[in-house]
């Protein structure tokens, strides 16, 4: 089929574009050429801004249009309207973090989703990513009614991820020695391999697929922290050790669980590690075993010489395993 990427260069998008080309599809990527340009040497890149300036695609037609790349509704519906009679299909990324209430656990599609103070408003936070995305939702179901996919991922982790939610966990445990684990090992992580998602989408796309999935792993049953930094350190090959500090140790360090402690949702936000995914499996989505995932994800940080943003640094440990030991005198 041919196919058009919203996006195409970085993460997502460049894991999508990948497995479309791998599976035999024409790939057209649409994007300003500010991340990896000239990437693919065999694909089409119009190089244009989303915002006003999607000239350079008037009169084309594509079988299928993938959005990774929408944040803001009013830059969505640009595309939207102009392909709405140029495209069969169109597959809009939205985000887990629509939804409105993570107090709760087993979030599915049908949840009420967050909204906006005033709908007016583009500037992408942490408060207004998740409303903002479910307005763009709303934007494409309105342009293409039965013609779209909703595909809400939670935490997508692997190779070149470079918000290191999940990548820190994988360079941490290659580092050995006692290094801290968030509250107990018993408590559940959600996150998904890119390139599970890209397939996903893929396939959701090419077979016209109709509604909103919940796009998460990493595997079919739940997993927990223990077993998740036990594949860590497994896969490679160190000495580390977790220790489990306990939440209340951590609120009092104020740590912040964000950054400090990626891939964590805190005791009074289940719902982040807690998604229904039972839509999008019994409609195809499939897993990577999570050895691969952490392997390849190391590999790709290894070699590109990747500098961690996230997590916590040698000192920080240091005085957070110390307030642990303090706690329990």
């Amino acid at each position: 089929m041919q196919l058009l990427i919203l996006g195409g260069t970085n993460f997502v998008g460049r894991h999508l574009a990948e497995r479309a080309m791998a599976d035999g599809h024409s790939v057209t990527l649409f994007n300003r050429g500010r991340t990896n340009p000239g990437l693919f040497e065999d694909v089409e890149e119009i190089h244009g801004d989303r915002d006003g300036g999607l000239g350079p695609l008037n009169g084309r037609t594509f079988d299928r249009v993938v959005d990774v790349s929408g944040y803001v509704p009013r830059i969505v519906r640009q595309s939207a309207e102009m392909f709405k009679e140029a495209t069969d299909h169109y597959t809009f990324i939205s985000s887990v973090s629509v939804y409105a209430d993570f107090t709760t656990t087993g979030i599915d599609e049908d949840a009420p989703v967050a909204a906006l103070p005033d709908a007016a408003v583009e500037d992408v936070t942490r408060e207004t990513y998740g409303p903002l995305k479910a307005l763009c939702e709303e934007v494409v179901r309105s342009a293409f009614g039965q013609r779209c996919t909703i595909v809400r991922p939670g935490i997508v982790a692997g190779p070149f991820d470079d918000t290191d939610r999940f990548t820190y966990w994988c360079m941490r445990a290659s580092r050995g020695d006692e290094f801290v684990a968030p509250d107990d090992p018993s408590r559940p992580v959600q996150f998904i391999d890119a390139r599970d998602l890209a397939a996903f989408t893929l396939e959701a796309s090419l077979n016209l697929l109709h509604g909103v999935f919940n796009a998460t792993g990493p595997l079919r049953d739940a997993l927990n922290w223990g077993d998740f930094l036990e594949s860590c350190v497994d896969v490679t090959g160190g000495d580390a050790r977790p220790v489990w500090v306990p939440e209340r140790v951590l609120t009092d360090a104020e740590v912040n669980l964000g950054s400090e402690l990626p891939l964590y949702a805190p005791r009074d936000r289940p719902g982040f590690a807690t998604v229904d995914r039972g839509r999008a499996i019994a409609a195809g989505l499939e897993f990577s075993p999570l050895e691969r995932s952490i392997e390849d994800t190391l590999g790709w940080a290894r070699h590109a010489g990747h500098d961690l943003t996230a997590g916590m640094t040698q000192g920080r440990e240091e005085e957070i395993l110390e307030a642990l030991r303090r706690s329990r005198l």
